[in-house]
């Protein structure tokens, strides 16, 4: 089959990549010698909280429910994908606790068999509501979790969110906190003017609690389109705040994680930051990413997605063998497909038509 992604908000002619084209290897291994261990899985686009440098308050435009994929369809796009050597799957959003049905999706995916042995799923979340379903989620086999916080102070969580919920992410951190896993990780968003104030403040949160704190640069990922480069609070900036209350030292081996880490005062302690802007990790990039409704991207600004719904519910559909090669088919051919970068900083780089919380994080 040929693989045509689907190109989102452009209107040049789409580009072909065909399957056969694709590196013929065990693993999915794009032209750059980049190997793909990571699948990152959106589960809905919606979310409980309306952060400003992610979407409106109001009027957002939701997937039609009859476009989000199935628990099923789920599970068949991650088998194909560890029969290629996914090793770790992350479940995102929006929200992935919004959905009814994530205790089942994590117990489906967690019994999947890759060349290593059982795969590892993981999740990132606002923390809303996970208090309550952390015990059923571990038991199906979770064993990783990012809880997203930007702030700890009241007043500016509820400006921030433009929902009074700091408390239930509160409970949340500490339920995870309480449990087994680790690391566990807390992500913060640097914005100049907001909680640029705060940084060494979210970092002592967090090793209150036992976590590493994850400053992430704000990127050009909202849905209303506004981000502006000057409000963006970089990595060295970060670093020098941090600088001026603990001595940091270079964590080696980061291999194609996201997160430059530092240890804080000798130790234990660490504080990871993710610079995508100013200091791009594509160059060891190993993700992959399938939104709720089924579309493979093979970048998270990239304007190309390559249609899996069409696969999964297409006239091969009634094929379940033919189905799984074309699944298989499809994420060769979004890997072949991937660039060396994403070119943020290049004046050419159009900002991706979906907002962050239609890609999934």
């Amino acid at each position: 089959m040929t693989a045509v992604p689907v190109v989102i908000g452009v209107r040049a002619p789409n580009p072909v990549y065909a399957a056969d084209a694709a590196p013929a290897t065990s693993g999915l291994v794009d032209t750059h010698g980049r190997i793909h261990r990571d699948l990152r899985i959106s589960l809905t686009d919606r979310c409980s909280l309306r952060c400003t440098y992610c979407m409106p308050e109001q009027g957002n435009e939701w997937l039609a429910r009859t476009s989000i994929l199935s628990t099923d369809e789920i599970v068949e796009v991650a088998e194909a994908a560890a029969g290629l050597g996914i090793r770790t799957f992350r479940l995102t959003g929006g929200e992935p606790l919004l959905r009814a049905d994530i205790v089942e999706v994590v117990r489906r995916i967690s019994r999947i068999e890759g060349e290593d042995g059982p795969v590892e799923v993981a999740m990132t979340t606002n923390g809303i509501s996970l208090a309550q379903k952390l015990p059923a989620l571990i038991d199906a086999g979770l064993t990783r979790l990012n809880i997203s916080i930007d702030t700890v102070d009241r007043q500016r969580f509820a400006d921030l969110t433009r929902r009074d919920r700091i408390d239930d992410v509160f409970e949340g951190i500490a339920a995870a906190a309480a449990s087994e896993l680790r690391p566990l990780k807390l992500n913060a968003v640097a914005m100049r003017g907001v909680n640029d104030d705060e940084l060494p403040d979210l970092v002592a949160f967090a090793m209150e609690v036992g976590a590493q704190l994850r400053f992430i640069e704000q990127m050009p990922l909202d849905a209303g389109h506004t981000w502006d480069r000057a409000s963006m609070v970089t990595r060295e900036e970060i670093l020098e705040k941090l600088s001026a209350r603990w001595s940091l030292e270079p964590v080696p081996g980061r291999g194609g994680a996201p997160a430059e880490k530092w240890r804080i005062d000798g130790g234990p302690h660490e504080v990871g930051v993710i610079a995508s802007v100013t200091a791009p990790f594509c160059g060891a990039c190993d993700r992959l990413r399938l939104t709720a409704d089924g579309q493979l991207r093979n970048c998270l600004f990239s304007n190309a997605e390559y249609d899996l719904i069409g696969v999964l519910r297409g006239a091969e559909a009634s094929v379940p063998g033919q189905r799984a090669d074309a699944i298989g088919a499809m994420l060769r051919s979004c890997v072949h497909g991937k660039l060396p970068g994403h070119a943020i900083n290049d004046p050419s780089f159009l900002q991706p038509a979906r907002g962050m919380n239609a890609i999934g994080g």
